[in-house]
Order: structure tokens, then sequence, then C-alpha cells
């Protein structure tokens, strides 16, 4: 006797909306159980980590703060995930971005104007998909798999960011900290409500994600990408260039995720450092599956993954938790997605030596 996996003859759609929900759930109840190993009142670790962050004006300023290089990331990486073009390095475009925007600021900060804030938006986009047209190219060309050149890429892109804070454009007067000099006034968003660190990126951030959703479902450029991702024999079949769809979800991706890198040394930083992400580029990939690569999902997505960060903070500091508890809940909610997503697909059969197969579900 045996379990199979057998293919369901059609996927139910409700059910695999349905499957974020349930590895939610699934991870709620596993933080309980840890919660309660590793000695903690559950209920109330599950209030530090979900309820207190969110308890002033200030913490739900952070919230939103928090989400918006997460849904710029992940709609970004959903546009390539829908025609099966895995770039998996926003976290190096993202640092790209920062550093194309920080060079901007620094270069015309005495010089700095109305102009100087959309022009790093401009030039955050331009050096994420520079850096996501590497692994574009080595993949169209060379049939290079663009899961580890861009996954490498960042890696490049954060020893390039601390070679300039700690060469060139380190700050001549910050005692010898690796840092860049504040920026100007004119190369920072103003905040949108007093009180709170939440700035206008955030507009910028929804803005970019309504953009995204238009482009997918209203544009030509759009549907060639859903064809290409559900029949790719289909799409060359109907003339549709497997190339230009591979540059198309890996600039897209590349853009959104310059800009996030805009928002974050023009938002909360405020300057470049050795790090301007705490792996955000990273937990974008959790975001676009959980948001089931759609652009309202992974804003939904995107608010309930920066809650997770705020309760880690939260955690370290009211239960003395570990900073990786944060990294084990993200891990958790995805492992969980992809087992609800086995189920949606799959159906569990028992197969036995002398008899037919016996459906479980």
């Amino acid at each position: 006797m045996r379990l199979v996996l057998e293919a369901r003859p059609e996927r139910s759609r409700i059910a695999a909306w349905l499957s974020p929900a349930l590895a939610i759930i699934a991870t709620i109840v596993l933080g309980f159980l840890l919660f309660s190993l590793l000695g903690r009142d559950p209920w109330q670790a599950m209030h530090v980590f979900f309820v207190k962050p969110l308890e002033n004006r200030y913490g739900v300023g952070e919230w939103l703060l928090k989400a918006s290089p997460l849904m710029l990331c992940g709609v970004g990486l959903a546009v390539g995930y829908r025609a099966n073009v895995w770039n998996i390095g926003a976290e190096g475009q993202l640092t790209l971005g920062g550093i194309f925007a920080g060079g901007l600021a620094l270069v015309f900060d005495q010089s700095a104007g109305w102009w100087l804030l959309p022009a790093m938006i401009v030039a955050g986009a331009i050096g994420g998909m520079l850096w996501a047209a590497i692994p574009a190219f080595l993949r169209t060309h060379f049939h290079a798999n663009e899961v580890l050149t861009s996954l490498m890429l960042v890696y490049v892109a954060t020893y390039l960011l601390s070679y300039l804070v700690h060469g060139p454009w380190r700050d001549p007067q910050g005692f010898n900290f690796p840092q860049s000099k504040m920026f100007a006034d004119a190369a920072l968003w103003p905040n949108l409500f007093a009180g709170t660190r939440l700035n206008r990126g955030f507009v910028v951030a929804l803005a970019c994600v309504a953009s995204t959703w238009l482009f997918m479902s209203r544009s030509v450029a759009g549907f060639e990408m859903r064809v290409a991702g559900l029949a790719p024999a289909a799409a060359r079949y109907a003339g549709i260039s497997s190339a230009r769809v591979v540059w198309i979800g890996m600039l897209v991706g590349g853009a959104c995720a310059g800009i996030a890198g805009v928002n974050e040394v023009a938002g909360p930083l405020g300057q470049l450092q050795p790090s301007i992400s705490p792996g955000y580029g990273f937990a974008a990939i959790i975001v676009a599956f959980v948001g089931r690569l759609h652009a309202l999902g992974i804003l939904l997505a995107s608010l309930l993954m920066s809650l997770l960060y705020l309760g880690g903070e939260a955690a370290q500091v009211s239960l003395a938790l570990p900073s990786s508890v944060t990294g084990l809940f993200q891990g958790t909610l995805l492992f969980f997605l992809l087992a609800a997503d086995v189920l949606v697909h799959y159906r569990v059969r028992i197969a036995g030596r002398s008899q037919a197969p016996a459906a479980l579900g």
C-alpha cells in the first residue's frame, strides 16, 4: 500500500484562492505550538506578533511603510512569474536602484530642486532594469538559467554598494562610518501623516501596483505574457516571441525593484548604507505567490508580510526571541502554501498491490 498523487482533471479556482488562507491558518497554528515549546504564552505571543505593532498611529505608519517595497518587488516579480520567467534577484535590483538614485542625490546635493525626486525614480528604475537585463541577456543568448544568474547578481550588487559606502561615496564627516552623507531635503520623500515615517513613496508603490495590473489585464503584451505562461506551445504557434517575453518579465521586475530601492534611500534611510534592505527582494517572492500573482492579492500579501517583520521586531523586545523568528514564519508560510497548492492540483490516492487505487479526496 502506498500514497500516489493523481492530477485533478480540473483545478478549482475557489480552492486556488482559498489555499493562501489555509496556509496562513496553518502557520498561525504552528506558531501557537512553537511558542508553547519555547515556554511562552502562545496567546500573549500572538498578541505581540500580530496586534501590538498596530496599536498606535506610528505602528500603522511603519506597517504601511514596510509594505511598500514588498508590494513593489512582488508585482514586478509576478509579471515574469506569470510567463514562467523566474527572476530571483529582486534584492540585487533593489540595491542597484538605490545606488543609482543615491548617486544622483549626491551629485546634485547643492543644486537640488523639485525635479530631483522624479529624476531619482527614473534613475532607480533604470538601475534595476540594467541589473535585470544581465540575466535576461544570458537567458536569451546563451540559455543560462535566470534563477541562478539573477540570484548570484544579488551578491555582486551587495558588494558594489559596500565598496561605494566604504570608499568613494563615504561621508568625509561621518566619523569613518561606512555610509554616504545624508541626502538634501529635495531628495527625500515628504511624510504623508504627522507622527509617522510613512511617506509619499507609498503612493508611488500603489501607483505601480495599479499600473502592473493594467499592463497584465488590458495590454496586448500582458496577454502574451499570460499565454506564454499558461500554454507555451500555443504561444509559440501564435508567433509570440519567447525572447521578448523573457525581456519584458525581467525588465518590469527590475524596474519595480529599482523603484523600491529609491523609496528606501529617499525615505526611511535618507542616505546610502552597506545594506538598504533587510531582505525585501527575497520576501517578495513569498508575497507574489501568496497573492496568487495578482495585483490585489499581492497588495494584501505585502501587508501580511510587513506585519510579520514588525511582529518579529516586537517579539525580540517583548519576548526576548531571536530575530530569526521572522524568517521562520515567512518560511513556514511558504511551505504551507506550496503544500496547499499541491492539493489544489493533485488528489491523494491509496494504491494497493492487488486492488484499484482508492481516492482520499
